[in-house]
C-alpha cells in the first residue's frame, strides 16, 4: 500500500470513529500517523525533474500569491510590481515561480507568483507538493480566487495545511526536552481540556519519544501537540483577494463580503485596476514593519535611512540582514529606545526589537 492509500485510509478510519473521551487516545494515535504520512507525501522528492520553485528571498519582506490556475494571479503580480509574469487566459501559463518587488512606504516587498495549484497538490498533483512547499518560507500567503469561486478557499488552505503550513495561527507554547531516561514528564500551568496525559504519550510515543521533560502553557489540542511534536510546521497569516469583481453584480459582491466578513480579505480587479492601491495598503499593514536605526560602535546613530525590519525581528534577523558572518562572529549588541531596559543595554542575539530601537552591533574581529 503506497503512502497515499495509506493517508485514505486513516481518513476514513478518523471519520467512522466518534470522538469523544474513551476515544480520544486512539484518535490522538490516528492522527499523529496521518500527520507522519502527509510529511512524507510532501517531502520533495530527490531527484525530480522539471523546474525547481526555490526562490531566494530578497528585500524586507516576501509574501506569495497562492490560488487555483487562471485566477489572475499573474495580472496582479505586474500591477502591483515590476515583475513581467506570463498572463493567459487558460491554465498553467506560469511553469515557475516568478518573483516581483513591490516598493512601498518605504518597504521593499518581494511578491512570488507560483503556478496554479489544484485539488491535490499537496499529494504531488501537477508538481503541486514542491509548489507548496515554496510557500513556507513566505512572511504572507495570499489566496487568490475569483469572484465566482470563492469555494476554492478551504479547498486552497487545506491543500497548504497538508503541507505544514498553519495559517493565521500562533505556534503553541509547549516546550519539550528530550532526556536519555526517566520516562516522560508533563508539567502545564492551566488546565488541557482538549487531550489528556495519555494522549500526549501515545503521540510521543508514536514519534519514538520514550524519555521527555515537557511544559505546556496552552490548552491545546491533539492536532497542535503533533503540530509541534513534528516541529516542521510554518504559522503564516494570510490574506484573501478575490480577483475579477468588474465580472459581478454588486448583489453578487455582497454575498461573498458575507461570507467572509470575518477574515481579512479585499476584492479587486488586476485587470481593471480596482483596489489596488487598497491592496497594496492591506499587504503592508498585514505584514507590519518597523524602523530600526543603526548605531556604528563608538559612532552616531544614522537617523536618516533606517532600516525596514518585519515586527517582532530579534537582533539575529538583523544581523543575517546585514551580513552572512555576523552571526558567526557576534560578540553583543547594544540597544536604545523602547526594548531596552536602560540606555544602551547589552543584548544577546535572541532579543526581540521594537519599532524605532536603536542598535549597535559588536562582532569579532576577524584577521
Amino acid at each position: 500500500m503506497g503512502i497515499q492509500e495509506d493517508i485514505r485510509h486513516i481518513e476514513e478510519e478518523l471519520k467512522k470513529t466518534q470522538y469523544n473521551k474513551a476515544t480520544q487516545k486512539h484518535v490522538g494515535i490516528l492522527k499523529a500517523k496521518l500527520a507522519k504520512l502527509r510529511d512524507a507525501q510532501s517531502a520533495p522528492k530527490s531527484g525530480s525533474s522539471g523546474p525547481s520553485y526555490a526562490v531566494r528571498k530578497t528585500g524586507d519582506a516576501t509574501v506569495a500569491f497562492v490560488g487555483f490556475p487562471s485566477v489572475g494571479k499573474s495580472t496582479l503580480l505586474n500591477t502591483i510590481t515590476n515583475a513581467n509574469s506570463e498572463v493567459g487566459a487558460y491554465a498553467f501559463t506560469t511553469l515557475t515561480i516568478i518573483p516581483g518587488l513591490l516598493e512601498y512606504k518605504g518597504a521593499k516587498i518581494q511578491v512570488l507568483d507560483a503556478p496554479g495549484i489544484i485539488t491535490g497538490a499537496s499529494f504531488g498533483r501537477g508538481r503541486g507538493s514542491e509548489v507548496l512547499a515554496a510557500i513556507r518560507s513566505v512572511d504572507l500567503a495570499m489566496i487568490v480566487v475569483d469572484v465566482f469561486s470563492p469555494e476554492h478557499i478551504p479547498v486552497i488552505e487545506r491543500e497548504l495545511y497538508n503541507v505544514g503550513i498553519r495559517l493565521d495561527q500562533n505556534p503553541p507554547d509547549v516546550k519539550i526536552v528530550k532526556k536519555d531516561r526517566g520516562g516522560v514528564n508533563i508539567n502545564t500551568t492551566i488546565p488541557l481540556t482538549k487531550i489528556d496525559e495519555d494522549t500526549i504519550k501515545a503521540i510521543l510515543n508514536e514519534h519514538k519519544i520514550h524519555n521527555a521533560d515537557l511544559v505546556i502553557r496552552d490548552d491545546i489540542t491533539a492536532d497542535q501537540f503533533i503540530d509541534v511534536v513534528s516541529g516542521n510546521r510554518e504559522y503564516i497569516p494570510s490574506l484573501v483577494i478575490v480577483n475579477k469583481i468588474d465580472l459581478a453584480e454588486p448583489e453578487h459582491i455582497e454575498k461573498i463580503e458575507e461570507v467572509l466578513k470575518d477574515r481579512a480579505h479585499i476584492l479587486v480587479s488586476g485587470y481593471k485596476n480596482i483596489n489596488i492601491e487598497e491592496l497594496k495598503d492591506q499587504i503592508f499593514n498585514t505584514l507590519g514593519f518597523m524602523k530600526l536605526y543603526l548605531r556604528p560602535q563608538g559612532g552616531k546613530a544614522d537617523m536618516k535611512d533606517p532600516l525596514i525590519v518585519l515586527k517582532n525581528s530579534t537582533v539575529e534577523d538583523v544581523c543575517n540582514r546585514l551580513h552572512r558572518d555576523f552571526v558567526k562572529n557576534f560578540r553583543y549588541a547594544q540597544i536604545w529606545g523602547k526594548s531596552a531596559k536602560h540606555p544602551g543595554q547589552r543584548v544577546g542575539l535572541n532579543h526581540v526589537l521594537e519599532d524605532e530601537d536603536i542598535l549597535t552591533i559588536v562582532i569579532k574581529r576577524t584577521n
